[in-house]
Protein backbone atom coordinates (compact mmCIF):
# COMPACT_ATOMS: atom_id res chain seq x y z
CA UNK A 1 0.00 0.00 0.00
CA UNK A 2 1.16 3.28 -0.88
CA UNK A 3 0.83 6.42 1.26
CA UNK A 4 0.26 9.80 -0.44
CA UNK A 5 3.70 10.97 0.82
CA UNK A 6 5.77 8.47 -1.13
CA UNK A 7 3.33 8.94 -4.14
CA UNK A 8 4.43 12.48 -3.96
CA UNK A 9 8.23 11.34 -3.29
CA UNK A 10 8.19 9.01 -6.22
CA UNK A 11 6.53 11.85 -8.30
CA UNK A 12 8.80 14.57 -7.44
CA UNK A 13 11.52 12.10 -8.88
CA UNK A 14 9.99 12.18 -12.39
CA UNK A 15 11.83 14.91 -14.77
CA UNK A 16 9.66 18.02 -15.37
CA UNK A 17 7.69 17.60 -12.17
CA UNK A 18 8.14 19.34 -9.19
CA UNK A 19 7.15 19.81 -5.48
CA UNK A 20 6.21 23.58 -4.35
CA UNK A 21 7.30 23.85 -0.72
CA UNK A 22 6.23 26.96 1.10
CA UNK A 23 8.32 29.68 1.03
CA UNK A 24 8.50 33.55 2.06
CA UNK A 25 7.51 36.06 -0.43
CA UNK A 26 9.60 38.85 -1.46
CA UNK A 27 7.10 41.34 0.26
CA UNK A 28 7.47 39.53 3.39
CA UNK A 29 10.75 39.84 3.09
CA UNK A 30 11.03 43.08 2.77
CA UNK A 31 8.48 43.52 5.72
CA UNK A 32 11.14 41.86 8.12
CA UNK A 33 13.78 44.21 6.90
CA UNK A 34 11.85 47.50 7.76
CA UNK A 35 10.78 46.10 11.29
CA UNK A 36 14.45 45.65 11.74
CA UNK A 37 16.05 48.94 10.33
CA UNK A 38 13.45 50.25 12.52
CA UNK A 39 14.37 48.69 15.54
CA UNK A 40 17.96 49.13 15.25
CA UNK A 41 16.99 53.12 14.57
CA UNK A 42 15.55 53.48 17.64
CA UNK A 43 18.29 51.02 19.78
CA UNK A 44 21.81 52.49 19.11
CA UNK A 45 21.17 55.77 19.84
CA UNK A 46 20.40 54.53 23.12
CA UNK A 47 23.16 52.35 23.50
CA UNK A 48 25.39 55.45 22.02
CA UNK A 49 24.38 57.84 25.27
CA UNK A 50 24.50 55.11 27.28
CA UNK A 51 27.93 54.49 26.75
CA UNK A 52 28.40 58.72 27.07
CA UNK A 53 26.19 58.28 30.33
CA UNK A 54 29.34 55.55 31.73
CA UNK A 55 32.07 57.69 30.87
CA UNK A 56 30.71 60.41 33.05
CA UNK A 57 30.09 58.02 35.67
CA UNK A 58 33.68 56.88 35.41
CA UNK A 59 35.22 60.38 35.33
CA UNK A 60 32.84 60.50 38.84
CA UNK A 61 34.27 57.68 40.12
CA UNK A 62 37.83 58.56 39.34
CA UNK A 63 37.41 62.35 41.17
CA UNK A 64 36.24 60.25 44.17
CA UNK A 65 39.27 58.27 43.93
CA UNK A 66 41.62 61.00 43.46
CA UNK A 67 39.97 63.68 45.92
CA UNK A 68 40.44 60.56 48.78
CA UNK A 69 43.84 59.75 47.87
CA UNK A 70 45.30 63.37 47.85
CA UNK A 71 43.38 63.89 51.52
CA UNK A 72 44.99 60.42 52.59
CA UNK A 73 48.62 61.86 51.67
CA UNK A 74 47.60 65.21 53.32
CA UNK A 75 47.03 63.18 56.36
CA UNK A 76 49.77 61.36 56.68
CA UNK A 77 52.83 64.05 55.66
CA UNK A 78 52.05 66.68 58.34
CA UNK A 79 49.30 68.45 56.39
CA UNK A 80 51.15 68.96 53.48
CA UNK A 81 49.22 68.06 50.30
CA UNK A 82 50.66 66.58 47.65
CA UNK A 83 52.60 68.76 44.80
CA UNK A 84 55.03 70.79 46.87
CA UNK A 85 58.66 70.00 46.42
CA UNK A 86 60.20 68.90 49.32
CA UNK A 87 57.04 68.82 51.30
CA UNK A 88 57.45 72.64 51.91
CA UNK A 89 54.77 74.60 52.08
CA UNK A 90 56.53 77.89 50.89
CA UNK A 91 57.24 76.46 47.17
CA UNK A 92 55.22 76.92 44.60
CA UNK A 93 53.20 73.17 43.49
CA UNK A 94 54.16 71.54 40.17
CA UNK A 95 52.75 68.83 38.36
CA UNK A 96 56.10 66.41 37.94
CA UNK A 97 56.11 66.72 41.82
CA UNK A 98 52.62 65.83 42.41
CA UNK A 99 52.52 62.94 39.63
CA UNK A 100 55.66 61.73 41.49
CA UNK A 101 54.66 61.96 45.36
CA UNK A 102 51.46 60.38 44.44
CA UNK A 103 52.86 57.12 42.58
CA UNK A 104 55.87 56.49 44.56
CA UNK A 105 56.23 55.67 48.11
CA UNK A 106 57.25 58.34 50.45
CA UNK A 107 58.75 59.27 53.60
CA UNK A 108 57.08 61.97 56.40
CA UNK A 109 58.49 64.83 54.74
CA UNK A 110 57.22 64.39 51.25
CA UNK A 111 60.39 63.07 49.63
CA UNK A 112 59.93 59.91 47.39
CA UNK A 113 61.25 56.32 46.09
CA UNK A 114 59.76 53.90 44.01
CA UNK A 115 60.90 51.05 47.06
CA UNK A 116 59.39 51.10 49.41
CA UNK A 117 61.50 50.98 53.20
CA UNK A 118 60.98 51.66 56.72
CA UNK A 119 61.38 55.50 55.79
CA UNK A 120 59.20 55.52 52.44
CA UNK A 121 56.66 54.10 53.88
CA UNK A 122 54.02 55.77 52.88
CA UNK A 123 51.74 55.55 49.35
CA UNK A 124 51.29 54.52 46.72
CA UNK A 125 48.21 56.60 46.44
CA UNK A 126 48.13 56.15 42.57
CA UNK A 127 49.77 53.02 40.00
CA UNK A 128 49.28 56.19 37.06
CA UNK A 129 47.44 58.91 36.67
CA UNK A 130 43.80 58.05 35.01
CA UNK A 131 43.19 59.72 32.10
CA UNK A 132 39.65 61.47 32.09
CA UNK A 133 37.06 59.30 30.46
CA UNK A 134 35.42 61.99 28.42
CA UNK A 135 39.02 63.62 26.99
CA UNK A 136 41.35 61.03 26.80
CA UNK A 137 43.56 63.05 28.40
CA UNK A 138 45.80 62.62 32.05
CA UNK A 139 47.91 65.34 32.31
CA UNK A 140 47.34 67.70 35.65
CA UNK A 141 47.19 71.03 35.95
CA UNK A 142 48.71 71.84 39.00
CA UNK A 143 47.48 75.47 39.96
CA UNK A 144 48.46 77.37 43.33
CA UNK A 145 46.10 79.83 44.10
CA UNK A 146 42.68 80.66 45.92
CA UNK A 147 40.02 80.16 42.88
CA UNK A 148 40.09 77.48 40.40
CA UNK A 149 40.59 78.23 36.65
CA UNK A 150 37.87 77.26 34.53
CA UNK A 151 38.23 74.08 32.51
CA UNK A 152 40.22 74.91 29.24
CA UNK A 153 40.04 72.18 27.13
CA UNK A 154 42.27 73.36 24.43
CA UNK A 155 45.29 72.44 27.41
CA UNK A 156 46.99 68.69 27.62
CA UNK A 157 45.61 68.22 30.66
CA UNK A 158 42.54 65.93 31.70
CA UNK A 159 42.22 67.45 35.32
CA UNK A 160 42.86 70.64 37.53
CA UNK A 161 44.20 70.40 41.04
CA UNK A 162 44.62 73.43 43.21
CA UNK A 163 46.87 72.87 45.75
CA UNK A 164 46.15 75.92 47.82
CA UNK A 165 42.16 74.84 48.35
CA UNK A 166 42.70 70.91 47.92
CA UNK A 167 39.82 71.23 45.17
CA UNK A 168 40.45 68.78 42.14
CA UNK A 169 38.44 68.74 38.87
CA UNK A 170 38.00 67.52 35.67
CA UNK A 171 39.56 69.42 32.80
CA UNK A 172 35.98 69.37 30.69
CA UNK A 173 33.60 72.24 29.52
CA UNK A 174 29.68 71.74 29.03
CA UNK A 175 27.63 69.92 31.09
CA UNK A 176 26.15 66.65 31.86
CA UNK A 177 22.73 65.44 30.27
CA UNK A 178 21.28 66.72 33.20
CA UNK A 179 22.53 70.40 32.78
CA UNK A 180 24.97 69.66 35.75
CA UNK A 181 28.44 71.40 34.76
CA UNK A 182 30.97 68.92 34.60
CA UNK A 183 33.57 71.45 36.27
CA UNK A 184 30.95 70.98 39.54
CA UNK A 185 31.40 66.89 39.49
Amino acid sequence: MRTAHTRIRSLAAKPGFSVSRPAFTMIEIMIVVIILGIIAAITIPQFSNASHQARENTMRDCLRYLRTQVTVFKAQHRDVPPGFPGGSLGATPDAPTFLNQMTSYSDELCNTSVTTSDVFHFGTYLSSMPANPLTGATGVWVVNSNTMPAPDQTQPYGWIYNAQTLDLIANVQGTDANGVPYSTY
